[in-house]
């Protein structure tokens, strides 16, 4: 399942880029955030298309009727307390997608109200993808998964905006303790946030999830240690330093 709102903007739409920090107009196709597909279903038309095609229609209609909320209730909330990690999605104006991971101390993923999550930009490699896509697109996907305990996933579609520091810590849902909660990110103050408004929210099914073990790990929140962040792992460097003709094509495009 896809974002469930429409977007003015999108590629059909008009008025991408705009200015960082705003989520833009959002048109909802119902009064209601979550149902958003045709039928007054959630989902995409796409997504409606397959399942009748696969004759999975009668399946994915007990999914949305038990499953899929607008807002986050109680148990997610409590859920997304305990996440050291999540993975997340955006796409720029064409439609061209980024997958990315954050992480950070349990309930570094903030709940501001039932509709409402922020989570922090640290220091990284200063290419911006996620925060670059999100200005012009505010479409998000998060997936938070439970690999140690509960081996159950949380998916989260919204809207997505990037707001500074100062603008958060002035937003009267911060409460002291969660203002201090915020600010203790290994240490390292975050360099900005995103806030996400959810629109839809709904589990990852436990079948398929690994149990893994969690170990003690040191991390350098924010680090510019190339080694500690994992150096060049993948040979990139020697690879365009042989004159590999792909790399020249990958700088060409």
């Amino acid at each position: 399942m896809g974002p469930a709102f429409a977007c003015s903007g999108t590629p059909d739409g008009a008025d991408f880029p705009r200015p960082i920090g705003t989520v833009g107009s959002l048109e909802y196709v119902s009064d209601h955030p979550v149902l958003n597909g045709s039928g007054g279903l959630p989902g995409s038309d796409g997504e409606h298309d397959a399942q009748e095609q696969w004759d999975s229609v009668d399946r994915a209609r007990g999914f949305y009727d038990r499953q899929v909320l607008d807002h986050l209730n109680p148990a997610m909330q409590e859920f997304l307390a305990r996440q050291q990690m999540m993975f997340v999605s955006t796409a720029d104006a064409r439609g061209e997608c980024d997958s990315s991971f954050r992480a950070g101390e349990p309930g570094f993923v903030t709940v501001l109200d039932e509709r409402t999550l922020v989570y922090p930009e640290l220091r990284g490699n200063g290419v911006y993808a996620s925060l670059g896509n999100i200005a012009e697109n505010p479409h998000i996907g998060l997936l938070f998964i439970d690999f140690f305990t509960d081996l159950v996933g949380l998916h989260i579609n919204g809207a997505a905006a990037v707001i500074e520091h100062e603008a958060l810590l002035a937003d009267e849902r911060v409460t002291v303790p969660l203002l201090e909660m915020l600010t203790r990110q290994g240490g390292r103050r975050p360099e900005r946030w995103v806030s996400v408004t959810v629109h839809e929210a709904y589990i990852h099914c436990s079948k398929h999830i690994p149990l893994l073990a969690r170990l003690d790990k040191q991390v350098e929140w924010g680090t510019d240690d190339m080694k500690r962040k994992g150096g060049d792992y993948f040979g990139v460097g020697a690879t365009r330093a042989a004159g590999d003709p792909r790399s020249s094509n990958v700088e060409a495009t």
